[in-house]
């Protein structure tokens, strides 16, 4: 990697880990800048192979992304601190249960969290995916040449050849939105 990639990609990384330098709007109580209300849909020629996630999962255990090779994946980068992310985890939680016969994994990636914080949210909520501990931010850096984020929550989809197809970063994510953006990648890439 030459020095100007990595040095963007660890700009892009700090921004997005830093939860206050986002795009959106701030909430004064917590410092927190949401997601603008951006989905951004790439068309197919124009994806680029998303990186290979890896790490170990909230309970300590290795998990990759390769693990899901030839399934679409929907990413989600979240923290238990983050109100938006609250708010969306009932989504997620009932989409991965819709599609989890139909070839679409989900994976997420825990950022400035401890992995007691992470796995009471998961309880809370009722998610079963596994999640990427990433309190170092490092996880995150492979999507600075595809569709970086540039807000928390973001959530991405990667097509089933294993390239980014959407970024989503908006705030207040319905069931029915996410469903419609999964069934367009996989139409796309049928």
């Amino acid at each position: 990697m030459n020095t100007r990639v990595r040095i963007a990609a660890v700009c892009v990384a700090l921004i997005a880990l830093a939860g206050c330098h986002g795009a959106g709007k701030k909430n004064s109580t917590t410092g927190y800048v949401s997601a603008d209300g951006q989905i951004t849909r790439v068309k197919v020629a124009d994806r680029k192979a998303a990186p290979t996630l890896a790490g170990d999962d909230l309970d300590g255990r290795p998990i990759s992304s390769t693990k899901y090779a030839g399934k679409i994946l929907v990413v989600n980068v979240w923290g238990s601190w983050c109100g938006p992310c609250n708010a969306e985890a009932p989504t997620f939680a009932k989409v991965s249960k819709t599609y989890a016969s139909k070839d679409v994994e989900f994976l997420g990636i825990d950022v400035r969290d401890d992995p007691s914080s992470g796995l009471s949210f998961n309880r809370k909520f009722g998610i079963t995916y596994p999640s990427i501990d990433d309190s170092a931010g490092r996880t995150l850096l492979g999507f600075a040449k595809s569709l970086p984020s540039q807000a928390i929550p973001t959530t991405w989809i990667i097509d089933a050849k294993g390239r980014v197809a959407v970024r989503i970063m908006i705030d207040g994510l319905t069931a029915a939105t996410l469903l419609g953006l999964i069934d367009d990648v996989q139409k796309s890439t049928a």
